[in-house]
């Protein structure tokens, strides 16, 4: 027999008050594409709870090509028998289609005396394709697919001008070809706009925006994918605290289903940059149509039912002329 997943969550708490569903702009009736339409899932902090579960199952409902995943995968804080039973968890469906994922802060288990070195059991365990991008570590790494050239950075390894992630991710960006990929998506862990009030005036978010944003701006990165807040939200195009059209659009969606519940404290007034915001369970959907549109949604976890709360078509940077580099 199959041993139990979820035998060590919590109690949920209900879900909270749902606002009604976002809709924004409509998707162009005409347009060509060299390649097929692309799916992607993205969820972060999935754990292993009711909740998870939840989640996982309405994912695999939905008719995905891969799975983006922005660290804090199984929650086992040196409890190396929870990384076996996430193992089993989420195999049905990683076994199926590609699971890309970065680290978060859950994955470093370092123990002081006993055991130094952090990202042990992730590095063994979720073996990413690193060295194909030219990488010298499984913390931070880049592949394309499907129009999409898709970057993973380390929040919780050095980021610094000096660092060796720094110094491979400004290699990586001048060697995008944004004909070949016309998308161009980055996940962290620690985000580095949030108007919720967990999570912060922590280093691994504003050390690391201050160490690399303008990288990523002047690169025309088209979105920015991060977890760690156990909640959703999505801002606007921004830039150094601005809206500015010719920056990446900045998604939280740590909301996969872990332990340590929701984040439901936002701070008031909301910001004017932040388009979106809800402490719900649930998972999002990025869909590349082709080179100019693509359409994300994201979707909580409502009873038995995956429900669309927010979506909106983006204009890749690369099509629109005035952000040309």
């Amino acid at each position: 027999m199959r041993p139990t997943y979820l035998s060590l969550s919590h109690h949920l708490s209900p879900q909270p008050t749902l606002p009604p569903l976002t809709t924004i702009n409509a998707v162009p009736s005409t347009f060509t594409w060299d390649h097929p339409s692309f799916f992607r899932l993205i969820e972060g902090d999935p754990g292993q709870t009711e909740w998870t579960d939840s989640t996982l199952q309405h994912m695999a409902k939905s008719n995905y090509d891969m799975l983006l995943l922005p660290g804090d995968l199984s929650y086992a804080d040196t409890v190396q028998s929870l990384w076996d039973s996430f193992g089993r968890l989420v195999e049905p469906l990683a076994s199926q289609m590609p699971w890309m994922v970065t680290q978060g802060n859950h994955e470093v288990e370092k123990i002081p005396i006993i055991h130094s070195h952090s990202f042990t059991s992730y590095n063994a365990r979720w073996h990413m394709p690193f060295e194909e991008s030219g990488s010298g570590s499984n913390l931070f790494y880049s592949f394309e697919v499907a129009g999409v050239h898709v970057i993973m950075l380390g929040s919780y390894t050095d980021f610094d001008p000096s660092s060796a992630q720094y110094k491979w991710l400004q290699s990586d960006l001048q060697k995008v070809d944004r004909v070949k990929t016309p998308w161009l998506v980055v996940l962290i862990h620690a985000p580095w706009y949030n108007s919720n009030t967990a999570h912060q005036g922590e280093r691994e978010s504003i050390d690391m925006k201050a160490a690399m944003e303008e990288l990523l701006y002047g690169a025309r990165v088209d979105l920015v994918f991060a977890g760690h807040v156990h909640a959703y939200e999505r801002f606007a195009r921004v830039y150094k605290e601005q809206a500015n059209n010719c920056g990446p659009v900045h998604i939280t969606i740590g909301d996969g289903g872990n332990r340590e519940g929701l984040a439901n404290d936002y701070i008031d007034p909301q910001p004017k940059i932040s388009v979106f915001r809800e402490a719900s369970f649930g998972h999002g959907q990025f869909e590349v149509v082709n080179a100019t549109y693509a359409r994300w949604a994201w979707h909580r976890n409502n009873d038995n039912e995956s429900v669309m709360a927010d979506s909106v078509w983006l204009t890749s940077l690369a099509s629109d002329p005035t952000c040309k580099v």
